[in-house]
C-alpha cells in the first residue's frame, strides 16, 4: 500500500516550485490561485526570495503547503490510500485526500501561521532537538523542570525527538539532557515553542476558523499527528487538528501504524527529503521516494 507523507515548516528553500511551476499548467493554476487568495505574488517569494525572506511566517508555512500540494495534486501517478503529514504537512495531507478543498486549506494555513506568530510574541519561547536519549527519559527530564514549561514536542524517530517550552526551561533542560547521555541538545532557530502549552492563544484563534470551515469526508484515511492513528470522520479530524498546535507530533507512531496497516511505500510530496529520511529510522523494511 502507497503512504504519501507531506512534510512540514523548515522545508522551504529558495527557487522551491519554480521548476513546477513551469512545466505543469495544473501546479501553476495552483500558484496563481494562491496568488490571489493571499493577496501578494508567494510564488515570486518561492522562486526568488532570500533564505530570510522564506523564513517569515506569513511565507514559510503558505510555501511549503502549496509546494507540497502542487506536487501531488499535478502527478498523473497521486492515488493516496493513506496519507499523513508533519505539523503543517498535516493540512496539505488533507486536501490530498480530498477533506479540505485547495483554497480552505490555504486560508486555514495562513491563519495559522498568522496565529502562531502572535503567540509567540505573547510568550517568547524555543525548541531544541536531543539525540540519542530514548522518548522515557526525555519526558522524564521534561517533567522533572518545575516552574517552567518544557514539553516533548516532535516524536521525529527513535532517539530524535525535539522539546519546546520556555527560553530558560529549554536551557535548563539541555544541559540535563546531556548530563543524561544525550549525543547531542541542540537549541532550533525558531520563533517559538511550537507543539506546547504556550501555542494555547493560537490553538483558540485556529479553532473559530476550523469549526467553519467545511471538510469532506476524505477518500482515504490521514494518520493524524496528536495520536498517530487513522481517521475518516470528519468531526475527529477537524478535532485532532485544534488539538495539534498544543500537542506533540507523534510522527513515529504515525509511521508505525501506516506500516502496522500495510504501508510499504511510503512517498514524500513536496520540498526536501526530510521525511524520507525519517521513515527509513522508523520502519527501515519500506521503500521511500518522492514524487
Amino acid at each position: 500500500m502507497k503512504a504519501y507523507i507531506f512534510p512540514g515548516q523548515g522545508a522551504q528553500f529558495t527557487g522551491m516550485g519554480k521548476e513546477l511551476y513551469e512545466s505543469n499548467p495544473v501546479a501553476k493554476g495552483l500558484f496563481e490561485q494562491a496568488n490571489q487568495v493571499l493577496g501578494f505574488r508567494i510564488s515570486d517569494t518561492m522562486f526568488t526570495g532570500t533564505a530570510d525572506e522564506l523564513k517569515q511566517t506569513n511565507v514559510t508555512q503558505p510555501a511549503v503547503f502549496i509546494h507540497s500540494v502542487a506536487v501531488a495534486l499535478s502527478n498523473d501517478s497521486f492515488a493516496p490510500q493513506m496519507v499523513a503529514g508533519h505539523s503543517l504537512g498535516e493540512f496539505s495531507s488533507l486536501v490530498a485526500n480530498k477533506a479540505l478543498a485547495f483554497e480552505d486549506g490555504l486560508k486555514l494555513v495562513a491563519k495559522r501561521a498568522a496565529a502562531m506568530q502572535r503567540a509567540c510574541e505573547i510568550n517568547p519561547s524555543t525548541m531544541a532537538a536531543i539525540l540519542g536519549l530514548d522518548d522515557a527519559t526525555v519526558e522524564e527530564i521534561c517533567a522533572s523542570i518545575k516552574d517552567e514549561v518544557v514539553v516533548a514536542a516532535n516524536y521525529n524517530c527513535p532517539g530524535q525527538l525535539v522539546i519546546s517550552g520556555s527560553i530558560k526551561g529549554i536551557e535548563i533542560a539541555c544541559e540535563k539532557m546531556k548530563a543524561a547521555g544525550a549525543k547531542r541538545a541542540l537549541p532550533l532557530q525558531v520563533g517559538g515553542a511550537f507543539h506546547s502549552p504556550l501555542m494555547a492563544p493560537a490553538r483558540e484563534e485556529l479553532a473559530k476558523a476550523i469549526e467553519s470551515t467545511h471538510f469532506s469526508v476524505p477518500v482515504c484515511p490521514v494518520y493524524q499527528n496528536v495520536n498517530g492513528l487513522p481517521s475518516r470522520d470528519v468531526a475527529t479530524i477537524k478535532q485532532n487538528l485544534i488539538a495539534q498546535l498544543t500537542a506533540p507530533v507523534r510522527w513515529t507512531q504515525s509511521v508505525q501504524q501506516m506500516v502496522k496497516d500495510g504501508g510499504k511505500i511510503f512517498i514524500e510530496c513536496g520540498p526536501g527529503k526530510v521525511l524520507q529520511g525519517l521513515v527509513k529510522k522508523i520502519a527501515p523494511e519500506t521503500e521511500v521516494s518522492s514524487l
